[in-house]
């Protein structure tokens, strides 16, 4: 056997029938559609959910109405009926042997009840309910109960513990409830300013402030000199005689000169552009000596 001799086992294949080619081909005129229809139409398609023109099955079922809870808690309810039941039969073994005592509450949770067969699964929580008697002292944790479930395990000896989830996280086991050794923040997560510091500055604010009032007030008296302060103008005569004695007497007795004496000796004294008394002049810069 050669490659080019290989071909595909006999009836395996066979050629596509050509539809509408005659009579002679076998499948010509209706091309084995039938006579007229919607089905011998082209596009002529049915859907599978078409019915013949009936009410369709979707429209003829009733419909889900009213409210349905999506945060509804599905729980895993067991009767303390059916676990006083197997506890005198003594499905529940205290560690140790021998079969459950009255004196020693029995331990009761979901992995127990799992395992005598009352609960199915671990993955919905636990509910008892209060259907049924109970003798026998129980400890049952759960994660919740009725009132009558938790009258009648109370009534009997027994004790109830609800599993509680934790709505904030708290501390590790062992681990002492301390403040945190950082340092303490607010809201904002920015540590408090010292309140201390604020009369600290208030105090020495008024200090620096009038210390350079003080310079200030020095150094003016300082440089400035006492023939260019101005006096006041009287508002009378009798005033301004009175100011103008005094300020004589006061220039008397500091040795130091007026604005008015300054004014009369500048008067005095001959400038270098008017004539002397002589009535010599100075010639000018262009004449001949």
């Amino acid at each position: 056997m050669k490659l080019h001799e290989i071909r595909p086992a006999p009836g395996s294949r066979t050629p596509r029938t050509r539809v509408g080619r005659g009579i002679a081909a076998g499948k010509g005129k209706t091309a084995g559609r039938g006579t007229k229809g919607q089905k011998a139409r082209a596009g002529g398609s049915i859907p599978p959910w078409f019915e013949g023109g009936q009410t369709p099955l979707h429209m003829r079922i009733p419909k889900l109405r009213g409210f349905k809870n999506r945060f509804k808690i599905h729980y895993e309810v067991v009767n303390v009926g059916a676990i006083g039941d197997l506890a005198e039969r003594g499905a529940f073994q205290v560690e140790g042997g021998g079969k459950s005592s009255k004196a020693a509450p029995i331990t009761i949770n979901q992995d127990i009840l799992r395992a005598v067969g009352l609960v199915r699964t671990l993955d919905k929580p636990l509910k008892i309910l209060g259907a049924g008697e109970l003798s026998a002292p129980l400890f049952v944790v759960a994660d919740a109960f009725t009132a009558s479930a938790r009258a009648k395990i109370e009534a009997a000896g027994g004790t109830v513990n609800v599993l509680e989830v934790p709505t904030s996280p708290s501390a590790a086991l062992g681990v002492d409830d301390q403040a945190p050794v950082g340092p303490a923040t607010g809201k904002t997560g920015r540590a408090p300013k010292a309140r201390a510091t604020a009369p600290a500055k208030a105090d020495e604010e008024p200090v620096a402030k009038g210390s350079a009032t003080e310079a200030d007030s020095d150094a003016s008296t300082d440089t400035e000199p006492v023939a260019e302060a101005e006096p006041a103008k009287p508002a009378r005569k009798g005033q301004a005689k009175a100011s103008a004695a005094s300020e004589t007497t006061d220039a008397e007795a500091t040795g130091t000169t007026t604005a008015d004496e300054v004014e009369d000796t500048t008067a005095t004294t001959p400038d270098d552009d008017e004539p002397s008394a002589t009535g010599e002049t100075e010639p000018a810069p262009g004449d001949d000596a």
